[in-house]
């Protein structure tokens, strides 16, 4: 009874692992949310706004205030200057922006390029929206964009780039230079990018998050997306947003008014107000989150695993092809039984045989969570 359009779509890996995890009561490293809410005056505001009569529709491409906060917030952090009633709509997280996007923009048979690996919801909205990928691989061990690769995926039938940076489940940032690759192959062949940037605030060390849209001639091409969830730990509001020229985010609109028309009305004032008086917790999570990621990595490292210190993003990745497996699915179903936790196989997230041995670690969770995932790897067998 399923429609063609989802045929060899599989389930999305996370419901898989993360039931795998409950099942077997193993520490859960894979999932990405957080095990500690965003902060309690956001919480506050929402429970207000539930207690005021903010409890029906709200306009279909978001309330007035939160539209205003966004375009605040794209303005103060990178100066990037919006018309919140024409080049802003909210969106029921980031995950429905991309969907909206590829099902208002991509007609069948227009080819889009994507960085490969990807989240795993690119390629199944893109299938449902009759479009062809074009994949874009980051190679191990480094995960890096290669501008010959991407020239090279484009054809006369490419319409699209869909970009990740902070890129999930690599946790590469991409650099200036990268960036200006893809932005000189979009203005070359007339490409429109749309970029998910829900972990923008998330980066390390002496990396930076940039826009593509604030680079030369991007801006009219460039349809942004991001969301409140992970930079506020907010993740099961699912509450994110697109900003942009006014004819992108309005072809986004005409297909999410068919999917969800509005997002959660008590919720959106909250986050406007995050965005607006809460402006500091991202960057203090950004350096709680640097310490879990050392944590992780250099424990992995001293169980033997091959680590990527990632750049940004909840993850971390490790090689296990030393370690016997046929591949990371198969090492990832047996390790809740042989470790008591739960990682996820990236391999998910390839078309290619390329990430056939990555695995993916989160380290979004409590420190006692990932000392004790950390002690149980270090007690198991992990060679097949």
């Amino acid at each position: 009874m399923l429609a063609h359009r989802l045929e060899g779509i599989p389930p999305t890996i996370f419901s898989e692992m993360s039931a795998l995890a409950a099942r077997t009561r193993a520490v859960n490293l894979g999932q990405g949310f957080p095990d500690v809410d965003g902060p309690p005056e956001v919480i506050a505001r929402a429970v207000q706004a539930l207690e005021n009569g903010h409890n029906q529709y709200a306009p279909g491409a978001g309330v007035p205030a939160l539209r205003q906060a966004i375009a605040r917030h794209q303005q103060r952090h990178y100066g990037i200057e919006l018309d919140p009633d024409r080049q802003v709509a909210v969106t029921t997280g980031c995950t429905e922006g991309v969907a909206a996007a590829l099902l208002g923009l991509v007609n069948p048979g227009d080819e889009v390029v994507v960085l490969e690996p990807y989240y795993d919801s690119y390629p199944a909205m893109l299938q449902m929206a009759g479009g062809v990928r074009r994949p874009v691989t980051l190679r191990a061990p480094d995960f890096r964009l290669d501008p010959d690769e991407l020239r090279a995926a484009v054809t006369p039938r490419t319409r699209f780039v869909l970009l990740n940076s902070p890129h999930n489940p690599t946790g590469t940032v991409l650099t200036r230079a990268e960036l200006q690759a893809v932005a000189d192959v979009a203005v070359e062949h007339d490409l429109v990018v749309i970029t998910d940037e829900v972990y923008e605030h998330l980066v390390y060390d002496d990396h930076v998050h940039v826009p593509l849209a604030t680079l030369p001639g991007m801006f009219e091409r460039t349809l942004t997306l991001s969301s409140a969830g992970k930079s506020y730990s907010f993740t099961g509001w699912k509450v994110g947003w697109a900003s942009g020229p006014a004819e992108l985010v309005g072809a986004l609109l005409a297909a999410k008014q068919w999917l969800t028309f509005t997002s959660g009305s008590p919720l959106q004032p909250a986050v406007a107000y995050a965005l607006d008086e809460a402006a500091d917790f991202p960057v203090a999570l950004a350096a709680e989150l640097r310490e879990k990621r050392d944590l992780l990595c250099s424990g992995l490292a001293e169980v033997g695993l091959d680590v990527r210190v990632p750049e940004g993003t909840y993850f971390a990745t490790t090689d296990i092809a030393d370690l016997g497996w046929p591949d990371g699915r198969a090492f990832c179903q047996a390790l809740p039984e042989r470790a008591g936790v739960v990682a996820i196989p990236a391999q998910a997230f390839y078309d290619s045989d390329a990430g056939r041995h990555q695995v993916r670690w989160a380290f979004c969770k409590e420190s006692a969570v990932i000392e004790e995932g950390v002690a149980r790897l270090a007690k198991a067998d992990l060679a097949r």
